[in-house]
């Protein structure tokens, strides 16, 4: 079997020593051609050659945005089919939240083992993917795990500035950069609308959160998670807070990390498995697909795309 690995070589868990081991290791179980990143997007075109060149499977060694860009270059213009090859992931990144929502060790070595396996035994598995599109965004963009808009958006884009600037994205940079941007967040005047098909359109909300998977991120080894129900295997799941006051915050984050699903009420709007929903905002709003930062936003629709691409699982 043909496989593609995409690596990114500037993944944080991993040397290029640990990189040329792994390497090693799946070219026994491949015929391995081996491409490294040198620039954003240039995964997404190495996997649009990747599915034109005929290949069974494409790896992407790297985090969550690695992935990302792997996925939106199988599908980017042709959408799901059965020429798109399997794809499968090594984590090498912070969060690794759509390797470890799919059963993957964390470690970067010990997820190649559980890899080698499972593409010895022909394991697989068709997921669901979310579609995002807007006016900003340069074309539809496939999500696999999720996105957000508000202060989460703003949060990544920080992060990002940070990491440009020379500083490493610790946790307690992340912690540091929350508690920042919630008290210098607007929390008086809500600017973003969510419609679902069939309701009322649900205005005053300040920050919303869609799912693809479960949990929506990793603080650590502890996940946070607003929707806890949400899962490869159903359409998408919405959290949406309509207040950010500290009282309603430290609920949010209390409910995020017990793990409980959270219910519809004053401060929160919460679906689950939905087919698609729209959000507009008053003003622009950051947006993160991924944990990537995308820019400022004025409306974005979403849709759940069903059995959209095979995974190594």
């Amino acid at each position: 079997m043909r496989g593609l690995l995409i690596v990114n070589p500037n993944a944080t868990t991993t040397t290029s020593r640990v990189r040329e081991v792994l390497i090693a290791a799946l070219a026994h179980q491949l015929r391995l051609e081996v491409a490294r990143t040198d620039h954003r997007g240039h995964a997404a075109d190495l996997a649009t050659e990747a599915r034109r060149g005929g290949f069974d499977y494409v790896i992407a060694l790297g985090g969550d945005g690695t992935v990302n860009e792997v996925v939106n270059g199988l599908l980017q213009g042709r959408g799901p089919g059965p020429d798109t090859p399997v794809l499968g992931v090594v984590p090498a990144g912070n969060a690794n939240v759509f390797a470890r929502a799919l059963g993957y060790p964390a470690d970067p070595i010990e997820a190649t083992g559980e890899l080698m396996a499972r593409l010895k035994s022909g394991a697989r598995r068709t997921i669901s993917l979310g579609l995002a599109s807007g006016p900003e965004l340069t074309g539809a963009r496939y999500f696999t795990i999720n996105t957000g808009l508000g202060i989460d958006a703003e949060i990544i884009a920080a992060m990002e500035s940070a990491r440009r600037a020379g500083h490493e994205a610790t946790y307690s940079r992340y912690l540091l950069t929350t508690v920042r941007r919630l008290f210098a967040t607007n929390r008086r005047h809500p600017q973003l609308a969510v419609h679902v098909p069939g309701e009322p359109l649900n205005r005053g909300v300040f920050v919303a959160f869609v799912q693809n998977t479960s949990p929506w991120t990793f603080l650590g080894a502890l996940p946070v998670n607003p929707s806890p129900m949400a899962s490869f295997d159903a359409g998408l799941d919405l959290w949406a807070a309509r207040s950010l006051s500290l009282p309603a915050s430290l609920s949010y984050a209390r409910r995020m990390f017990s793990q409980k699903s959270s219910r519809s009420g004053s401060n929160v709007v919460a679906r689950h498995d939905l087919t698609q929903l729209t959000i507009m905002c008053n003003v622009p709003t950051s947006l993160q697909i991924d944990g990537e930062g995308m820019g400022e936003v004025s409306r974005v629709e979403f849709r759940s795309v069903a059995a959209a691409i095979q995974v190594v699982a």
